[in-house]
């Protein structure tokens, strides 16, 4: 790549950084440099600074000071990339560092650096780095009219600038429509400007986006590292793949997580969760996962935590209920949490194995809090670890599938307790990220072909590379806690956090089943990233206890999940990829409106659904705003375009429209995603003459092979749609080395929406594919057309086998 020479133009975009520097900056010059590899470090009359290349748009940044202690990065991936090529200018002022499209402008003193693109400033430190005795942080400047989203889940509109948000992870039970701190905070934000700006400090503090001083974005923290890193891009969804490859990208879950969860607080025995599963065969809805909450170790709410083995006169046969379980595609997830009580029956063993935090004394800390009185376990210390890897790996043993990691901000932390690597105050936000960590890497080393799932409620920047499915926590079950949860997933996904999801129905409280509400948030559940009804039981979270009204609703809508799996598969592909989360903000469309930026009542679900939950009683209608283009309603195919639509509903429906062009992608009805197929493949192809040429696909593999797309073990379905004054020629073909169990040969179903005319003539392989005038002939035939005048569609059955195949239908 070209690389930018140093010009006058940018010595005047250095010179625009901010100069009114506090006393610290004032005595900061630069002495020298060097290049190590490709990293630059820089000696100044204040310690070192070390600016590391990500890649040719983003970089890390580490101040170091004699005397201020450093922790470890836990934000940086350590996945080995390809040298990034950096190149260097000096004049007598400044330095310019060189990544190809990301630039660094180094000046010399006071010394401060700044960061631009294409010519134009996009970033820059105002006073840079500070340490006092008791804090540290950066300032940086903002510009006039600049955005700022992120900063992890909070409650308060989706651009955050003007607000002071505390670092501090910290449960809100029963939390509405306001929120500005909750389970999962994250030191990042992404600017209007086109940039996330990551500090990687897991320490207790507080970031203060312009509320102080309006033009400054202030970090600052207890302790902990000294470092950022700074991730740009051409546009938000670059930006976002820019920075997942600084911080890790989320490996493919498997594809039961997908699925539809059966979920409490909590199943009490064995034969309560026999019954449930029963219940959703008998009433005909799919399922593919169970999750045990605290029950399963103990008969009580209070005094049996870090037991962590099964109550066996609840659960007498465990392993055979599990095994029951796989034999009909269905997988068992346990809670567990990081606190060992005192009372629990694995103190003693705890405390022998060294695995607690401790005291200032250097005995294991002791607390209390909700539970009883208890010890926490030192993710931090290996032997924590250890101890911990154990008890799990037994459990897989058994036939566990996955991990629901409870508490693990944590919920209670003592600022006077003493980790492996520091105090409680400087690891903190670090806790549930090595968590995550230490499971992830310890499973992935002991059963290298089993792809993991761990779902907790707090991490960290780049806590997605381990795995983690994060959820919004113990929200109120009624309509001020729906409200939000389009605001938390989306301001989580901007931030590599594509999988973030909420208790479909509400967790917390509420006195009586509130059917409407219910029908809404499960309604609202097919797209989003994790299918997971969850509540206190005093009301069933499951939809087969309640009426039949709700079961009937609730049950299409979940076999509506199952049916789009290749379309929703697809998307968890594409995050593993590069980062885009599942759930998208309006404004990641090109070239759309700046002030979509704030809009959080609609989103994207990938790139072709645009939804709305209903989040309110007795609505009828609901106006939504539009990124642009044609968009048809699901539901009917009415046509909107515009700023705006209005979308009318009744209890059976929300808005979902569809892009103009799109492909949508569904196979058959399945009572769990192990019996997934597209040897039946429906294609729902949505015409308009406004797309003239359009294109999809679909990403398959087995649903269980690690790292399937690397090792060629998976296939590609494409589609493409090319319009013209005759008609409209489509183009399938097929990539990928296969994986077992796919179809040799599929049975097509291409529905072109927004059809009227009967065609001409369609072919197929260059072979002509009979147009019938009968419904039934058309269902009986193996290959053929049919214009279907009552829904406006024109039908095509043919068959593809792994060959290139193109389809043509003429007017």
């Amino acid at each position: 790549m070209m690389k930018l020479k140093k010009t006058l133009q940018f010595c005047a975009l250095a010179g625009a950084i901010v100069s009114n520097s506090s006393g610290a900056t004032e005595s900061r010059h630069y002495l020298e440099h060097r290049l190590e590899g490709n990293a630059l470090t820089i000696e100044t009359t204040d310690g070192e600074v070390t600016l590391t290349p990500i890649n040719d748009d983003s970089v890390a940044v580490h101040y170091r000071r004699e005397g201020v202690k450093q922790l470890p990065s836990f934000a940086l991936a350590g996945t080995r990339r390809a040298p990034v090529e950096t190149s260097i200018e000096e004049s007598a002022g400044l330095i310019t560092y060189d990544l190809g499209d990301l630039h660094a402008v180094i000046r010399k003193s006071p010394f401060a650096i700044s960061y631009h693109r294409d010519g134009e400033t996009i970033l820059s430190e105002e006073t840079g780095f500070f340490a006092t005795e008791t804090m540290r942080g950066f300032r940086f400047a903002l510009a006039e009219g600049e955005k700022l989203l992120g900063g992890g889940e909070r409650v308060l509109g989706m651009d955050r600038r003007g607000r002071r948000l505390p670092l501090y992870n910290r449960a809100h039970y029963g939390y509405t429509t306001e929120s500005e701190q909750m389970y999962f905070s994250l030191p990042a934000v992404m600017s209007s400007n086109k940039y996330i700006l990551a500090f990687d400090n897991s320490a207790t503090g507080a970031l203060d986006l312009g509320a102080s001083d309006e033009d400054v974005l202030q970090f600052e923290a207890v302790g902990g590292r000294t470092a950022y890193i700074v991730a740009t891009g051409d546009n938000y969804p670059e930006l976002v793949e820019n920075y997942v490859d600084a911080t890790g990208r989320q490996p493919l879950p498997p594809r039961w997580a997908l699925g539809n969860f059966a979920s409490r607080f909590g199943y009490h025995t064995e034969e309560e969760v026999r019954e449930t599963v029963e219940k959703f065969a008998d009433e005909g809805f799919p399922l593919d996962a169970v999750v045990l909450d605290l029950f399963w170790f103990g008969p009580d709410i209070k005094g049996h935590m870090g037991n962590l083995a099964w109550d066996r006169g609840a659960f007498p046969q465990p392993e055979e209920m599990m095994a029951d379980f796989r034999e009909r595609g269905i997988q068992t997830i346990l809670v567990t949490e990081p606190f060992v009580l005192t009372s629990s029956e694995r103190w003693d063993e705890a405390v022998a194995a060294g695995a607690l935090a401790k005291d200032l004394g250097g005995k294991p800390m002791r607390f209390d809090f909700y539970f009883g009185n208890t010890g926490l376990i030192d993710v931090f210390d290996e032997r924590g670890r250890d101890w911990f890897w154990n008890i799990y790996d037994g459990l897989l043993q058994q036939g566990v599938s996955g991990w629901w990691g409870d508490l693990g901000e944590p919920e209670v932390h003592p600022s006077d307790t003493v980790h492996a690597i520091g105090m409680a105050d400087e690891v903190h936000n670090a806790y549930g990220h090595r968590w995550a960590q230490t499971l992830f890497e310890r499973q992935s080393a002991a059963y290298p072909e089993r792809r993991p799932f761990i779902m907790m409620r707090a991490g960290f920047p780049g806590s997605q590379r381990y795995g983690m499915i994060p959820w919004t926590g113990d929200v109120a079950r009624e309509w001020g806690g729906l409200k939000p949860q389009v605001e938390l997933a989306l301001s989580m996904g901007l931030l590599g956090f594509g999988y973030t999801h909420s208790d479909l129905g509400g967790f917390a409280g509420g006195e009586e089943f509130d059917r409407e509400l219910y029908i809404r948030w499960l309604q609202y559940g097919v797209f989003q990233p994790v299918y997971r009804p969850h509540a206190q039981e005093h009301i069933a979270s499951e939809p087969v206890f309640h009426d039949r009204t709700t079961r009937d609703i609730t049950r299409e809508y979940i076999k509506l999940r199952y049916r789009l799996l290749p379309y929703n598969y697809t998307l968890a592909f594409e995050n593993s990829q590069t980062g885009m989360p599942l759930m998208r903000p309006l404004f990641f469309e090109p070239d759309s409106d700046p002030a979509l930026m704030d809009y959080k009542d609609a989103y994207l679900w990938g790139n072709d659904f645009l939804v709305a939950p209903v989040t309110g009683a007795g609505i009828d209608a609901v106006e939504l705003r539009l990124p642009g283009g044609v968009w048809f309603n699901y539901w009917n195919d009415d046509q909107h375009s515009g700023e705006k639509a209005t979308i009318d509903v009744n209890l059976e429906t929300i808005p979902v429209l569809v892009r103009a062009g799109a492909f949508i992608p569904t196979v058959d009805d399945m009572a769990t995603t192990r019996d997934y197929s597209s040897e039946n493949l429906t294609l729902d192809y949505y015409a308009h003459p406004a797309s003239i040429e359009s294109s999809g696909y679909v990403y398959e593999d087995d649903g269980l092979t690690v790292n399937a797309f690397a090792r060629d073990r998976y296939t590609r379905l494409h589609f493409k749609a090319g319009r013209s004054a005759g008609g409209i020629r489509f183009d399938f073909r097929r990539d990928g080395g296969g994986y077992p169990g796919e179809p040799q040969q599929r049975n097509m179903h291409l529905n072109i929406h927004n059809w009227s005319l009967q065609p001409s003539q369609v072919r197929a392989a260059g072979k002509e594919i009979p147009v019938l005038e009968s419904k039934r002939d058309f269902e009986q035939a193996s290959e053929a057309a049919w214009l279907d005048q009552h829904a406006n569609q024109l039908r095509v059955k043919f068959k593809w086998d792994r060959q290139a195949l193109s389809l043509d239908v003429r007017h």
